[in-house]
């Protein structure tokens, strides 16, 4: 198994540009929520049982998850979200798993949005890294990226963890408040870190 980094952050951090750069960088990259699309595309291996727990309505015309639809259904029904995540979780880990093991990069950053929040993928990442940045830009980014409100926004903020506790257990923090430059300066210094670390342990194995 390759050495792998989770990297996660409250909505609205700038985890997936942060991410990104990391990849430029040559870091291999693994998205759980890329992957939540792709089993939910038109076709995808969730979609089937998905329409089955939920009823054709669960589909847009094309075949893929009616997001707002299925947004509104598991709403304040604690049931049905389990129900929901029951049939997505389970193959998400599989495939971030399966793209974590083959990957041939240096190391690999695991992207999960609640990685803290769920205990997930705990016995394959070696470090937690969380990007971070003042709660008032966390809202604004969230608005000005999608078409959520300022309520709904901090409904799901207060639904993931304490901004200080997810400080707390980070291995890593990229501060985020500033300018693409500084957001690329503090993953330089992190990418040739963590470079370094999974060079050492490769060197241990041997």
């Amino acid at each position: 198994m390759p050495y792998c980094v989770g990297i996660t952050g409250g909505i609205g951090s700038g985890k997936s540009r942060a991410a990104a750069m990391f990849g430029e960088m040559g870091a291999g990259v693994v998205d759980t929520d890329e992957i939540s699309h792709q089993i939910t595309a038109s076709g995808g291996s969730a979609m089937p049982e998905i329409v089955a727990a939920f009823g054709a309505a669960a589909a847009a015309a094309d075949g893929s998850l009616d997001r707002a639809a299925m947004r509104q259904r598991i709403f304040g029904d604690a049931l049905a979200r389990r129900q929901l995540e029951d049939i997505l979780h389970p193959r998400i880990r599989e495939t971030a798993r399966s793209r974590v093991n083959e990957s041939t990069a240096p190391y690999v950053l695991l992207v999960v949005p609640l990685l803290l929040e769920t205990g997930a993928y705990r016995d394959i990442v070696r470090r937690i890294l969380v990007v971070d940045c003042d709660e008032a830009l966390q809202v604004s980014r969230t608005i000005a990226r999608s078409r959520l409100d300022e309520s709904s926004v901090r409904a799901i903020m207060a639904a993931q963890i304490p901004r200080n506790e997810r400080l707390a257990r980070a291995d890593d923090v990229i501060r985020n408040d500033g300018d693409v430059e500084e957001l690329r300066r503090q993953v330089t210094m992190l990418h040739d870190k963590y470079v370094k670390l999974a060079a050492d342990e490769g060197l241990k194995r041997h």
